[in-house]
């Protein structure tokens, strides 16, 4: 395949264009100088789950009221000064039967559905997005764009037409696995260890198909093998859409530094996860932790439940987040894992893919509407106007674009 080679200049480390003045600003005038730059740059985030709760009995979008607990709605996103996210169509790993692939099939066109009308419901604020311009382009008529990604190539089974039909729907990326092996590729974190020894045959054609459409090949969750595996396959850059660095958090489902180096040497991008564990290991809480298992035992993991139990269940959660609250990673300490990047690859090569409403929550950025503390905290370190751009959203829409292209040079299938 084509690759990308990164100019690391000297060790990447000259790539962060520092402006020490900043290091000497109060919080105040930080925020300020934040939501400055928010207004004249693009700001995406890659990932979030929030259109699980689009099938929330009373749940809107826009924010304005008391069940909106989501982690991203238009209010939010609106305070934030973020302009746009991509939802996630996330299925979770179940049984490879012809029964539950059909059940998991619709289940996603269900969502699918539940987001295009909830969107279309506030069409003077938001739109479905679709091709790397479109950001810009909604940016200036003050509205977000809303793009779609499939989290877990499981509901596709093994029937890779259903990525077209899931590309029509407006998918732009498709997260090859999740916590557990599928029909395409091995996990990072299924406890019954590597089944195909990365990608399956399948899940090639899978990577190629994905090409052949112009939808990205996200690496965030698979098994190591997997991740090469999947970048010596795609003649594009690949990317993963939210995960962090391995050395500065030990987790298997962040990227150790020689996968870090093969991604810029693809001409991808990671886009740095908000989930604290994967920021910082913090202090168990076995009493939270056994408490949140009873109540997704009790629920059924909160599926085919009938609206007044799920209510139930949904208040039930979140009063054990009161109850017992979790120790959380920082602001400060994700910035780390982005200088962690920036120094072992460059700048060209990060973002930010926040996983909120899938469990991303950071002290000082605990939804949308807190995202200018990140910034405010890249400008404290010395990064420039330009190097923030990049980080939130220039480096993924260079990638995106790079898609699209091969996919548009293509002759018809």
């Amino acid at each position: 395949m084509k690759h990308y080679k990164p100019l690391f200049f000297l060790f990447a480390l000259a790539t962060l264009s520092c402006n020490t003045s900043n290091t000497k600003l109060s919080n105040e005038e930080l925020q300020l100088e934040a939501k400055k730059l928010h207004q004249k740059i693009a700001t995406i985030d890659t990932h979030t789950d929030t259109p699980l709760a689009f099938l929330r009995p009373g749940f809107n979008f826009e924010g304005t009221n008391e069940n909106s607990r989501t982690k991203v709605d238009l209010a939010k996103m609106e305070k934030g000064m973020l302009d746009a996210a991509f939802f996630a169509v996330f299925i979770g790993q179940g049984e490879r039967t012809p029964e539950k692939y059909q059940e998991v099939h619709q289940y996603a066109l269900d969502i699918f559905e539940a987001v295009h009308n909830e969107i279309s419901r506030y069409s003077n604020r938001a739109a479905i997005a679709t091709k790397s311009s479109d950001l810009y382009e909604l940016k200036t008529m003050g509205k977000k764009a809303i793009y779609i990604g499939v989290e877990n190539g499981y509901p596709i089974a093994n029937n890779i037409s259903i990525l077209n039909d899931f590309y029509n729907l407006g998918a732009r990326y498709l997260t090859l696995c999740h916590t557990r092996n599928n029909q395409i590729c091995d996990s990072s974190t299924d406890p019954q260890g590597p089944e195909h020894n990365g990608l399956s045959n399948f899940g090639i054609e899978v990577v190629k198909e994905l090409n052949r459409l112009g939808m990205l090949v996200d690496v965030s969750h698979i098994s190591d093998k997997s991740f090469f595996d999947a970048i010596e396959t795609s003649a594009v850059p690949v990317f993963a859409s939210h995960s962090c660095a391995r050395a500065i958090c030990d987790n298997p489902r962040n990227l150790s530094d020689d996968m870090l180096r093969k991604l810029a040497e693809n001409g991808g991008v990671i886009q740095i996860c908000l989930l604290s564990d994967y920021v910082k290991q913090t202090p168990s809480n076995p009493q939270r932790d056994s408490a949140q298992l009873a109540l997704r035992n009790k629920y059924k993991n909160f599926r085919e439940l009938p609206p007044d139990i799920y209510k139930q269940a949904i208040e039930e959660w979140y009063y054990i987040d009161e109850k017992f609250p979790p120790i959380l990673a920082t602001v400060s300490d994700l910035v780390d894992h982005i200088d962690h990047v920036v120094k072992t690859i460059g700048i060209d090569y990060v973002g930010i893919g926040s996983d909120f409403d899938g469990g991303g929550a950071i002290k000082g950025c605990m939804d949308a509407s807190q995202m200018t503390n990140i910034t405010a905290e890249l400008l404290r370190r010395g990064y420039s106007d330009k190097d923030i751009e990049k980080i939130w959203g220039g480096n993924f829409l260079r990638v995106f674009r790079k898609v699209e292209e091969y996919a548009q040079q293509l002759p018809s299938k």
